[in-house]
């Protein structure tokens, strides 16, 4: 698909209530391929399913996530591909990436990615390990929040959730800082591709590492979610539903305080209970 499209597709559905049937237009989540490539050497490196937009940022969040660049300066161009064979249209499912001259990374992990589904969870040869290998560093941070901040954050996040507010199915992930005030958020139909939007904007406006912010996450915490956390350096990751087993052991390996279930005046902390502190009196 050549034309550039938008984050909302148009529908007409049909209501069934109350034993009755009724059509209204209605609004999903657009989700199309986005293909990922290295210009040099030519490589298509990812092909994954996303909601169209931030389609730059998503491209380095993914690069940095996965090691092949470490820092802002790595990526000396990104670009839509032009289509020589239709009149030099842009072709707004792939991007190009041009590495900066002398960067050679190691692409061969990279092969688990050449078709990534927007519901993607991590491949077996994923591991701890693999994170060692990496050189993930131990968070180290002097954040401390409190419980009652980290009430708030569900509500702020979901206020700004505007294409999810349009349509009712989409993923967010957001940046707040230490006094919980929104700083970013990014919306996708997959969540691993809205951290991968949200890193990537810090890493092009030369914030990383996240050492004093807060990651908050739609849906479950699962391991990719928490190995994108830990490469970006964020201390704190919450979620509003469950972790899974691996994502507290990449937690508790690497120094992330973990909360899931966080709903209301409620959560659970898995792991760096220390970073959070508590009414004086409970």
């Amino acid at each position: 698909m050549n034309r550039r499209t938008g984050s909302k597709t148009k529908t007409t559905t049909w209501v069934v209530e109350n034993g009755k049937i009724r059509s209204r237009q209605d609004q999903l989540t657009t989700e199309e391929p986005l293909e990922i490539r290295l210009a040099s050497p030519q490589k298509t490196i990812a092909v994954t399913m996303r909601t169209p937009g931030a389609d730059f940022e998503l491209a380095a969040g993914f690069l940095y996530s996965e090691g092949v660049i470490s820092c802002r300066e790595d990526i000396q161009r990104m670009s839509y591909c032009v289509d020589k064979s239709a009149d030099g249209e842009q072709r707004y499912n792939i991007v190009n990436v041009t590495l900066r001259e002398g960067l050679n990374p190691d692409l061969q992990p990279l092969e688990r990615h050449f078709y990534t589904s927007s519901a993607c969870g991590v491949c077996g040869k994923a591991s701890l390990e693999a994170l060692r290998f990496q050189g993930c560093p131990a968070i180290v941070s002097e954040l401390l929040v409190t419980a009652e901040m980290i009430y708030t954050l569900p509500d702020k996040l979901r206020a700004d959730q505007g294409v999810f507010h349009a349509t009712g199915g989409l993923h967010a992930a957001a940046l707040f800082d230490s006094q919980g005030q929104l700083v970013n958020l990014h919306e996708d139909v997959g969540r691993h591709n809205a951290l991968d939007k949200l890193i990537g904007s810090a890493l092009l406006s030369e914030q990383l590492p996240l050492s004093n912010y807060i990651v908050m996450v739609s849906g479950r915490s699962s391991f990719e979610i928490l190995q994108k956390c830990t490469t970006a350096g964020v201390p704190i990751v919450c979620s509003v539903s469950a972790p899974s087993s691996l994502a507290v052991s990449v937690a508790k390996e690497f120094g992330i305080t973990l909360i899931g279930f966080l709903r209301g005046e409620r959560f659970n902390v898995y792991t760096g209970l220390e970073r959070i502190s508590f009414f004086e009196n409970r």
